[in-house]
C-alpha cells in the first residue's frame, strides 16, 4: 500500500502494533495465570496502551503539521519573489510527492516568467527600433507638409488637405509615443522617479496643457481641490494618466458641456475625480474601455487610438493605485483614482 512507503508512517503502525502487542500478551498472561484482580490490571493495561498510541499519534501528527508549516511558509516566501527556494522531499510518501509537484510546478512558472521576460525585453525592443526608424521619415513628413502649408494659401482645397495630414501625422506620432511607454511598462523597465509632489501644483500643468482646447470648444472646464496636498509620486508620469483621462473626457463631450477635475485627502488615500456630462459610455463598453486599442462601436466618430485609457490604468497601478469608471449614456462620466499615501 502506498500509504506504507513513508518510513515515518510505518514507524507509526509499527510502534501502534507494538503496543497492542505488548497489551495483548500481557493481558493474556494475567488471564492464563488467573492472577488475582485481573481485570483490574488489564484495564490498566488497556489504559497504558490506549496512552502509548495517543502519545505515537501525537508525535507523528505534530512532525507532519510542522512539515506543512515549513512548506507553507515556503510557498509565502516563493509568492513574495524569493523565486529560487524550494521545499525539501527527500523522502518517500504521498505528502512528499505532493511537495515534489510543487516545485515542479515552481520550477515551471520560473521557466514561464523567465520566457515572458524575454518575450517582452524583445518587444520592448522591437517597438523602440520601429519607434526610431519611424522618426526620421515623420520628420520629413511633418517638414514637407508645413511646405505644402505655406504654399497652399492661395488653394482652399489643398489647404484643407494639409491640415488634415497633419492631424493623421499627429496621431501616427502619439501611437507610436503611446506604444513605445506601454512597452516600457509592460517590460518592467521603466523606473519611476517618485518624490513628495504637490498634487495641486501638478493638475495646474495638466489643466493648462487642455485650457486652451477647453476654451475653444465653450466648455467649462474646473479644477478644484486643497491646495495643501503633497504625493509621492513620478510627476511626469502621473500628469500624463490624468491628462489621458482629462482628454477622454473632453473628446466625449460637446460644446457648452462641462469636465471637472476635483481632489481630496481621505483617511489613507488621495482621490481624483474626472466627471463630465458628456456622451457616456455604453454598459456593453464598460469592461473593455481599458483594453488596449479598444474601440467602441458607439463613438467610432470620436478621435482616438485606444491607447490613452490604458496607459493612464498601467500608470495609475504602478503607483499603487486604481482607477475606476462609472457612467451613464447620454448622461456623463466618472472617472476616480484613489493613490496610496506612500512614504519616502
Amino acid at each position: 500500500m502506498k500509504i506504507f512507503v513513508n518510513r515515518k508512517t510505518r514507524a507509526l503502525f509499527c510502534k501502534i502494533g507494538m503496543a497492542v502487542g505488548i497489551f495483548t500478551i500481557i493481558s493474556a498472561a494475567f488471564i492464563a495465570l488467573r492472577v488475582e484482580n485481573a481485570a483490574v490490571f488489564v484495564l490498566a493495561g488497556a489504559l497504558c496502551m490506549a496512552l502509548a498510541i495517543l502519545f505515537f499519534c501525537y508525535q507523528y501528527f505534530q512532525e507532519q503539521s510542522k512539515l506543512i508549516e515549513d512548506a507553507a511558509a515556503k510557498i509565502r516566501e516563493y509568492i513574495s519573489g524569493n523565486h529560487g527556494i524550494r521545499i525539501d522531499c527527500n523522502e518517500e510518501g504521498e505528502l512528499y510527492r505532493l511537495f515534489h509537484e510543487i516545485n515542479s510546478l515552481a520550477a515551471i512558472l520560473n521557466a514561464h516568467a523567465e520566457n515572458e521576460l524575454k518575450n517582452k525585453e524583445f518587444l520592448k525592443g522591437t517597438i523602440s527600433d520601429i519607434s526610431h526608424q519611424l522618426k526620421t521619415p515623420l520628420a520629413a513628413l511633418n517638414i514637407y507638409n508645413s511646405i505644402l502649408q505655406g504654399e497652399a494659401e492661395l488653394s482652399p482645397t489643398i489647404s484643407e488637405f494639409t491640415k488634415l495630414s497633419e492631424q493623421e501625422l499627429d496621431r501616427i506620432e502619439n501611437l507610436v509615443q503611446n506604444l513605445l511607454k506601454i512597452t516600457k511598462l509592460d517590460a518592467g523597465t521603466l523606473a519611476f522617479e517618485k518624490k513628495r509632489e504637490n498634487l495641486a501644483e501638478m493638475l495646474e500643468d495638466v489643466r493648462k496643457q487642455f485650457a486652451f482646447r477647453a476654451k475653444q470648444e465653450e466648455k467649462e472646464f474646473s479644477f478644484t481641490g486643497e491646495e495643501k496636498i503633497t504625493l509621492l509620486c513620478d510627476r511626469s508620469w502621473l500628469a500624463e494618466a490624468v491628462g489621458n483621462i482629462v482628454k477622454n473626457a473632453l473628446d466625449h463631450t460637446k460644446y457648452g458641456d462641462f469636465v471637472r477635475v476635483e481632489w481630496k485627502q481621505l483617511a489613507s488615500v488621495v482621490q481624483i475625480t474626472v466627471k463630465d456630462n458628456g456622451s457616456g459610455i455604453h454598459p456593453e463598453d464598460l469592461h473593455y474601455i481599458f483594453k488596449r486599442f479598444y474601440r467602441s462601436r458607439f463613438s467610432q466618430d470620436t478621435p482616438g487610438l485606444g491607447l490613452g485609457l490604458p496607459l493612464a490604468k498601467a500608470v495609475i497601478e504602478a503607483h499603487n493605485g486604481t482607477v475606476e469608471v462609472d457612467s451613464q449614456p447620454g448622461k456623463g462620466t466618472v472617472f476616480v483614482i484613489n493613490l496610496i499615501q506612500e512614504q519616502l
